[in-house]
């Protein structure tokens, strides 16, 4: 009785085994992977898109009812890098056709005026989406003005109507910003991985961190230098932040008039680098090596647009010479060919004319005659 309740153990246990066995196989079944794979697959294939991305064509039928709302589901709130630099306030980015506008001056004094709410290379947090006629509006980082939900507009009142106000401060001073978009005629129909190549210019979604998507904004040879942890002359702050990372130690000095800070990098017996800094810009570059050897660099081996603190400067300098005095002189006369008196003096201007003598009025005449 006994041997049969083992023999009876021993074929559930052993059906129990292969019961294991058998569900452990289906699940490593290759089809079964390949079931799985698409997601996953699909996933990285937005991932990777950008400017790979087929162009749009001209004859594109309107946007239709469900492209508009998968483009706010896969946009809205999503967080990518910035490219280039955006104003905060009202004042935001326009694109249209590949061109950023403003740009050049017109984008520097807006950043100057209002100040960045984003910088290249920073995140950037799209907040909203709106899909008009012929653009589409995204607010980056809460946008100019803070949207407020449903229950922050419920006002509860107390005791002798005293209003019970709960709201937040930081809702009444706005730090985002804004880009809008353009089409031709109207927003057109495509697909999610066309609309992120048209907004590449401005915002970066392929980039993993936000070393790459600074790296991506940089010129070529200012790249190669960061990635290498140099620095070179000519480069920003934000370039040598960086390549080298935050200075252990900095010393501010003056040569004459200019003041300049030193950023110091490394400590014996390793080689130091004493990076100088005039405003924004990286003007010398001295490194003592560990053999006793100092590298001198002050020529200029990167050019960069001027920043915006230059632009203040010489926006604020006065004009080196006043203007002259008005003069009858034509232009290009000089004054050794005005006519001069034969003495050699000038002559004193005329006297004015003297006052005409005034005749007594009427009143004056009756009051004599009396």
């Amino acid at each position: 009785m006994l041997r049969s309740r083992n023999v009876a153990s021993l074929a559930c246990l052993s059906a129990f085994c292969f019961a294991l066995i058998l569900a452990h196989g289906q699940a490593s079944d290759p089809g079964q992977l390949r079931k799985a794979s698409p997601a996953s697959a699909s996933q990285q294939g937005n991932d990777q898109s950008g400017l790979d991305a087929p162009a749009i064509p001209p004859n594109a039928p309107r946007i239709s009812k469900q492209t508009r709302y998968q483009v706010i589901r896969e946009f809205e709130t999503q967080l990518v890098y910035a490219r280039t630099a955006f104003p905060m306030g009202m004042k935001g980015l326009l694109l249209k056709d590949g061109v950023i506008t403003p740009n050049g001056d017109d984008l520097r004094q807006l950043l100057t005026i209002w100040g960045p709410a984003v910088k290249p290379g920073d995140p950037a947090h799209i907040s909203f989406v709106q899909i008009k006629d012929d653009h589409i509006h995204f607010e980056i980082n809460g946008g100019p003005v803070r949207r407020k939900k449903w229950y922050q507009r419920v006002e509860i009142t107390g005791a002798y109507g005293t209003p019970v106000t709960g709201g937040d401060d930081s809702q009444a001073n706005p730090h985002g910003t804004f880009v809008d978009l353009y089409f031709e005629k109207h927003v057109p129909e495509m697909t999610v991985q066309q609309l992120r190549s048209l907004l590449y210019p401005v915002l970066d979604f392929k980039a993993r961190n936000k070393e790459q998507a600074y790296l991506d904004t940089v010129p070529p040879k200012a790249k190669a230098a960061i990635v290498a942890h140099r620095v070179l002359v000519g480069m920003n702050q934000e370039m040598v932040l960086h390549a080298k990372g935050k200075p252990p130690k900095k010393v501010r000095e003056r040569d004459g008039e200019t003041v300049y800070e030193e950023w110091i990098y490394g400590e014996p017996p390793a080689d130091v680098d004493f990076v100088r800094i005039v405003g924004d810009e990286v003007v010398r570059v001295e490194t003592m090596k560990v053999n006793g050897e100092k590298v001198v660099r002050t020529e200029k081996e990167i050019i960069l647009e001027p920043s915006d603190k230059d632009k203040d400067k010489e926006a604020k300098k006065e004009p080196a010479e006043r203007p002259s005095a008005p003069t009858l002189r034509r232009p290009g006369e000089d004054s050794q060919d005005v006519p001069k008196p034969a003495n050699g003096t000038s002559p004193l201007p005329p006297a004015p004319p003297p006052d005409p003598p005034q005749l007594p009025s009427v009143s004056e005449e009756i009051v004599a005659g009396h």
